[in-house]
């Protein structure tokens, strides 16, 4: 049993004295005993990136051989170029850091250049300099995919886990492809793109949504939740509905991104038009003006 039930459950009973604070978490305290999400308000996409960089490299000064979950499309870009930027600077040593990805399409090969696989290499891996032993990922091209599904859980069981998940949000609340209707205890598995995540995709394609495929193997919602930090980045006024459900609406399958409101250490970086549709808008930016910066994400 948690030692905080077990404290709460002797004052109750008259056995004790009234706990001073007690967090209940999944049986890790986070790093701050958080129990809510933490919504921080940039002024923009580059300074959503900076945030987030610096929270991985603040991760890796403390385990560098941390497993980095870590998400694609445009969003994610200013991270991934802020935390090699700052590689480059000898702010922060990444020579064991371990990447990981969260989806990947069914039926590319691996070095078509969409595949997730390859855009993890060209946008992360290889610009902080590790090598491909360093990096894991699903297998979209296997013949028995529900096994290769099954396969990636294991082994992101066996690495330890993923210390900190980087997260995009779709506009109808999507994470990894976890479209709504997803189980919220969901594991890795095949899941069919709806025809509106494919339009968004098609920029990737040249434009052409006929080249996007139709499958993806996705970490599922119960799988991300495992992350010892999950970091959602939404940028843009196309996004802020989603960012709006998810931190302020209802626990519910239909926005997938509200089940972080499940985790004991969940962070939302929004921009100031992701974040238009928030009604604590001017809350959540005094809490973190008011917050320690030794604290950080």
């Amino acid at each position: 049993m948690n030692a905080a039930v077990v404290v709460w459950v002797l004052w109750v009973c008259g056995c004790g004295p009234p706990p001073a604070i007690v967090v209940y978490t999944t049986g890790v305290h986070s790093r701050i005993g958080r129990r809510s999400v933490e919504v921080v308000i940039v002024p923009d996409a580059a300074a959503g990136g900076e945030i987030i960089a610096e929270a991985m490299a603040d991760l890796l000064r403390r385990k560098p051989g941390a497993l980095l979950g870590v998400a694609t499309g445009s969003t994610p870009l200013p991270v991934y170029r802020a935390l090699t930027a700052k590689a480059a600077a000898g702010d922060v040593d990444v020579s064991r850091a371990r990447i990981c990805q969260l989806d990947e399409y069914v039926g590319l090969p691996a070095g078509h250049p969409e595949s997730y696989r390859s855009v993890v290499l060209r946008e992360v891996v290889e610009p902080l300099g590790l090598d491909e032993a360093s990096f894991m990922g699903p297998d979209g091209s296997a013949e028995d995919v529900p096994a290769a599904c099954a396969r990636y859980d294991r082994e992101l069981a066996e690495a330890g886990g993923v210390d900190l998940q980087l997260l995009g949000i779709g506009t109808d609340g999507h994470i990894g492809f976890n479209e709504p209707c997803s189980s919220l205890a969901s594991r890795t598995r095949i899941k069919t793109l709806t025809r509106q995540t494919r339009a968004d995709n098609a920029r990737f394609f040249d434009g052409d949504i006929d080249q996007v495929p139709h499958h993806v193997i996705t970490q599922g919602i119960g799988t991300i939740l495992e992350a010892r930090h999950l970091v959602l980045l939404a940028t843009g006024e196309a996004k802020a509905e989603a960012v709006a459900q998810t931190v302020e609406g209802p626990l519910t399958a239909m926005v997938p991104a509200s089940a972080l409101q499940m985790h004991p250490h969940a962070t939302v970086v929004v921009d100031e038009a992701a974040a238009s549709r928030l009604k604590l808008a001017d809350y959540f930016h005094a809490t973190y003006e008011a917050k320690p910066r030794w604290q950080g994400l």
